[in-house]
């Protein structure tokens, strides 16, 4: 099968939340010894895009999306695992700490970013959701990281992506990272307004906007 055909099984497998489709064609790719970073992105996250585009429609229904997440996630951490020789290999290539902010408890593309990121080579600390400022603030100078990824889905929350540049500000080491910020009511508009460093508006733009700054 073409590496396209795997693509484009792994997404309809996503959007059919065919469970056993998703792990058999996951299982052809590393037989084939394709690029697994590759399939997740425009094959899984592809469709799990698509399919979060539906329940904004209201198209699909909320359990559909926590379902499809489950499957998600068992795929990213079984690419991980087949990556994990190759990235320990080359060393990490920098360090990012990710959360959903406080309020908000939307963390599917949250959670595509962090496994794209971790396929690509970098150390990633996912903090989940409804993650206060300070404590993201916190996580980062603990873990020394270079990038602070803010995700926030609701309009009511976005000010809290703001509220983690001031507090880097008022602590005197807003130097030390970049900031970066997405979910869907965010924009590139919104990142340059709050002193971001970036914004991206899916996974795969998240992955080449740290690929930039790091």
């Amino acid at each position: 099968m073409k590496f396209e055909e795997l693509c484009m099984q792994a997404k309809d497998a996503m959007l059919d939340l065919d469970e056993d489709l998703a792990y058999e064609t996951l299982d052809d790719a590393i037989a084939a010894g394709e690029n697994l970073m590759e399939l997740l992105s425009k094959g899984y996250s592809a469709g799990m895009e698509e399919l979060g585009e539906a329940f904004s429609r209201k198209e699909a229904f909320l359990p559909d999306l926590m379902y499809a997440a489950e499957i998600m996630q068992t795929v990213s951490d079984k690419i991980e695992e087949n990556l994990q020789v190759d990235t320990v290999a080359a060393g990490t290539k920098g360090t990012v700490v990710f959360a959903t902010v406080e309020g908000d408890v939307h963390d599917i593309g949250k959670g595509i970013c962090c496994a794209l990121l971790k396929a690509n080579g970098f150390t990633v600390y996912d903090m989940g959701k409804d993650v206060s400022a300070a404590a993201i603030v916190e996580k980062a100078e603990e873990t020394g990281a270079d990038v602070i990824g803010l995700s926030a889905l609701l309009t009511t929350t976005m000010t809290v992506q703001k509220e983690v540049v001031e507090l880097l500000q008022e602590k005197g080491i807003r130097d030390k990272y970049k900031v970066i910020v997405g979910g869907a009511p965010v924009t590139a508009n919104w990142a340059q307004q709050i002193g971001a460093d970036g914004y991206s508006g899916n996974a795969t733009e998240c992955v080449k906007l740290v690929n930039t700054l790091v």
